[in-house]
């Protein structure tokens, strides 16, 4: 007979046995969970038993006076009529507490399987060695409620005396399929995959494991709005007074329920408002953050009233929660606002809170945020604080300037403008200080725009046509059409029809403006890319400077790349038959940066000029004289989730070459990039480089008798482009 092998007790168990000292105390025990559980609410039971740790040995207990508005969506946890609750709102609101008062009703009065998912495993282990350690040790009748030997406590799977099990996951397609749970919380569903692993939503996956519990089951989903996920319809207008955007997320989930928003009452006339950003003034003005800080109140939207932060708290405490298609009236009476008494309903409650409600941010805390978020973007061009504080801030959503852009042709020359130029011989307005020429690569032709440029940062577009014709003739004399990708000579032309083009000045002096700088295309059909590195190759052989000012553009394949920065492709050949032999630069151009930033000008309108909304103060302004192709290309064009789209397919060679011209002049948004070469917003025009000074001090500014060989003379001192770019690099 083999002996049977005995193990001895762990430390771990010896202490749970030492919780009972006899017979007589399990037997007690048993019969105290016999008892009937006690009847509470989420929100009395997290007033009641809910403690939370502060890591040193204090405990603080939880109370509904800092966030009142968070009393009804707890209650809704143990509704019968709702499976789901949505809860959108910025940081800083108690969404923590809110889950961690339903684990604890769930564990004290009312058992229950309960799966919490975080949005990775990395985040679930800290949250689990975080804010959940700390919440048990503290909470001393839900601690005393948890089984503690090893195999029942661990980092993702708690154990309770009940046999309740709380389990702590991230979204895979494994961990939310093949199990059967009641409740289950998803905490910053927002930060999740919109799709996992291509079986659907991580909230539709949650709410299938709730399925078998029918009106007991409840799949809840909780987030601050996400500052990279962008509204699907700009011109998008809500269909009812709560409804939300189309944005994928939790504000999809939010329209699914019966979009409850949280109402104030002005302490001073009574008037029910939904509390908003939009309605806190005082601050504008202010000379520093501190200032803006104490300057900051909020404005009654009903009849005016000045509302002091003081009254914040008592705003909170009174405030209700209305849903769709209702109102409430100063008595705090809901009713509906359709005729036929309708108000929204659903299967799930959801919440949509704003930030000046938020219990733990100030009023002047939000207006500091968006006054530093504004002055980030006119500095760098960077919208991405100003995306963060009105999502996560504020609780609302993001429209950047360039998604407006989805505008008419009709629109869009409704801003021409006449400054006497024509067709036949465009002219250079006065406030033109240099000219860009940018060159797209056809087929067939090279399409030239002609771009200037303004102290304030405005894009002007002074003329723009086609190169259709060689120098190439037939046996005819005629000469032969444009072929970029096959003939080297063709390219040529481009030095004589475009860099050395020179442009009337509008004061009738009879002076003319020569081109700056020339950015082209160096990609598309085969050959393209050889012929382009050859010209400036050329150029550069010709000794005059003219390569300084020929620059070939690409765009970036990075989407996380600088707005710009400056390449040498090279090639492990070095021969003479090698492409890229790391002797020619290349300015690559983020596309979507570079087009969010033309179109946020394009949005711009006479007046806007002082408020520096992107990085440059300045709009795209053009002739009247410009023809209908114009408008239509330069609206072809949507922004999208996934960046700007040419969804017809149709000619948009105007747009791209504004978007070049922008691109070559304006510094990258990472201040860490390699190469700036103009850098408009940088330039102090009280003191301006000689290119871009007053028409009587610029060195691009011709007598008609002159040769424009004197302007390359002129810039023969100046760095080259490829040394300054060396150097910088």
């Amino acid at each position: 007979m083999t002996a049977r092998t005995i193990k001895a007790p762990s430390v771990r168990d010896l202490a749970e046995a030492a919780r009972y000292h006899g017979i007589e105390e399990i037997a007690a025990k048993a019969f105290d969970m016999m008892q009937p559980a006690e009847r509470l609410t989420v929100a009395q039971c997290a007033q009641e038993y809910m403690f939370f740790g502060s890591g040193s040995g204090h405990k603080t207990r939880w109370s509904p006076l800092k966030t009142p508005y968070l009393i009804e969506p707890m209650n809704m946890l143990t509704s019968l009529d709702h499976q789901g609750m949505i809860f959108v709102g910025p940081a800083r609101t108690g969404k923590t507490a809110m889950s961690l008062g339903w684990m604890a009703h769930t564990v004290i009065t009312d058992p229950a399987d309960m799966l919490y998912v975080q949005m990775d495993r990395e985040n679930a282990r800290k949250f689990s060695n975080g804010d959940l350690q700390r919440f048990l040790v503290a909470s001393d009748e839900v601690r005393k409620r948890q089984l503690t030997k090893r195999q029942m406590d661990n980092t993702f799977d708690k154990t309770f005396e009940s046999g309740m099990r709380f389990l702590l996951t991230y979204p895979t397609a494994s961990n939310l399929s093949n199990i059967t749970v009641g409740r289950v919380w998803l905490i910053d569903y927002e930060r999740m995959d919109d799709d996992v692993g291509g079986e659907g939503t991580p909230y539709d996956m949650a709410a299938k494991r709730t399925q078998t519990f029918g009106r007991r089951g409840m799949t809840v989903a909780e987030a601050s709005p996400n500052p990279n996920k962008e509204i699907t319809d700009p011109k998008w207008a809500p269909q009812s007074p709560h409804q939300a955007p189309p944005i994928k997320g939790i504000f999809e989930l939010y329209n699914r329920g019966d979009r409850r928003r949280f109402y104030w009452f002005c302490p001073k006339c009574g008037s029910p408002f939904e509390p908003d950003f939009k309605h806190l003034v005082g601050y504008e003005d202010a000379r520093d953050m501190l200032e803006a800080r104490e300057k900051t109140y909020m404005r009654c939207p009903v009849r005016g009233c000045p509302i002091e932060p003081k009254y914040k708290d008592a705003m909170n405490m009174k405030g209700v929660w209305v849903p769709d298609w209702a109102r409430v009236d100063a008595d705090g009476v809901i009713s509906p606002i359709r005729e036929d008494g309708y108000i929204a309903r659903s299967n799930i409650a959801s919440f949509w809170l704003k930030g000046p409600a938020a219990g733990y941010v100030t009023w002047g805390e939000l207006a500091a945020k968006y006054l530093t978020a504004t002055k980030a973007l006119e500095e760098t061009g960077d919208d991405g604080p100003l995306r963060t504080t009105i999502t996560v801030d504020q609780g609302s959503y993001y429209i950047p300037a360039s998604r407006l852009s989805e505008r008419s042709p009709e629109q869009l020359k409704e801003k021409a403008e006449d400054w006497g130029s024509t067709e036949e011989e465009p002219t250079i307005p006065p406030w033109v200080r240099f000219l860009v020429a940018t060159i797209d690569v056809q087929k067939t032709c090279f399409v030239v725009q002609i771009n200037g440029y303004t102290s304030s940062g405005d894009l002007v577009v002074i003329d723009g046509f086609k190169l259709r014709l060689s120098d190439r003739r037939n046996a005819d004399g005629d000469r032969l059409p444009m072929d970029p990708a096959a003939y080297g000579e063709d390219w040529d032309i481009l030095v004589r029809e475009v860099m050395r083009k020179t442009y009337a000045l509008s004061d009738g002096s009879g002076r003319r403006m020569a081109i700056r700088a020339t950015g082209c295309d160096s990609g598309g059909a085969e050959g393209v890319t050889t012929h382009a590195y050859n010209l400036w190759r050329r150029l550069k052989q010709t000794e005059d400077g003219l390569h300084r000012r020929f620059i070939l553009v690409k765009g970036e394949p990075s989407k996380t790349a600088p707005r710009a920065r400056a390449t040498w492709p090279d090639s492990s050949r070095k021969d003479k038959y090698a492409v890229a032999r790391g002797d020619v630069p290349v300015l690559l151009l983020n596309s979507n940066l570079v087009k969010d930033l033309v179109s946020g000008m394009l949005a711009r309108t006479v007046g806007q000029e002082d408020q520096n909304e992107i990085g440059v103060s300045g709009r795209v302004r053009f002739p009247t004289w410009m023809q209908p192709w114009f408008y239509n290309q330069m609206t072809t064009e949507i922004r999208t989730e996934k960046g700007w789209e040419n969804p017809r397919r149709r000619r948009n060679e105007a747009w791209d070459l504004s978007c070049y011209a922008m691109g070559i002049v304006v510094r990258p948004i990472e201040r860490e990039a390699p190469w700036v070469h103009f850098g408009i917003e940088r330039i102090d025009w009280t003191n301006p480089p000689t290119w871009a000074a007053e028409w009587d001090d610029n060195d691009f500014i011709v007598n008609p008798e002159a040769d424009e060989s004197t302007v390359a003379e002129k810039q023969k001192s100046k760095p080259s482009f490829a040394d300054l770019a060396s150097r910088l690099a």
